[in-house]
């Protein structure tokens, strides 16, 4: 019998609060290391204070140790920051297929990144009929990394990951 090796196992574990994406699938898997029965597994939150932080490392602890790796590490890496853009195609398609808009391109940014207090203006698809009418409910939905907003077509009501 074939031991699944520990990145197969860490790409299998999913976000706690966007469970039909894994943390390969979201990008926040960034690096498994394997030596013998040890595993030191870094990820990058999609935003500095995000809450799910200690469930994934939990999540990932418990999986790696059930799987029988007696030492398992997971550190949290800031630098390079989180994008949108890491989110894999698959993931993008399960985000869809779920109800919840996917993300555009992240905006290019060099230097400090500007303070508005006006909604971001985005492009944004319904998730439900494919409507690009649609309308801003709320910066924050479900998560803080998620909007909320109303399909004008539909009138349906869907998050979307914002970009970053």
């Amino acid at each position: 019998m074939t031991v699944p090796s520990a990145l197969a196992i860490a790409s299998e574990v999913t976000d706690p609060e966007m469970p039909m994406l894994t943390l390969a699938d979201l990008g926040v898997l960034r690096e498994v290391e394997e030596e013998g029965r040890c595993v030191r597994v870094r990820i990058t939150p999609t935003y500095s204070g995000c809450p799910a932080m200690a469930t994934m490392r939990d999540d990932l602890v418990s999986r790696l140790r059930s799987a029988g790796y007696a030492d398992v590490r997971v550190e949290v890496s800031l630098s390079p920051a989180w994008s949108s853009d890491w989110i894999s195609e698959r993931g993008r398609r399960a985000l869809v297929e779920h109800g919840v808009s996917a993300p555009g391109p992240a905006p290019e940014r060099t230097g400090p990144v500007p303070l508005s207090l006006l909604p971001t203006r985005r492009e944004v698809t319904c998730p439900r009929c494919g409507s690009g009418e649609t309308a801003l409910v709320s910066e924050y939905a479900s998560t803080a990394c998620k909007a909320q907003y109303r399909c004008t077509a539909c009138l349906e009501p869907f998050d979307h990951v914002k970009e970053h």
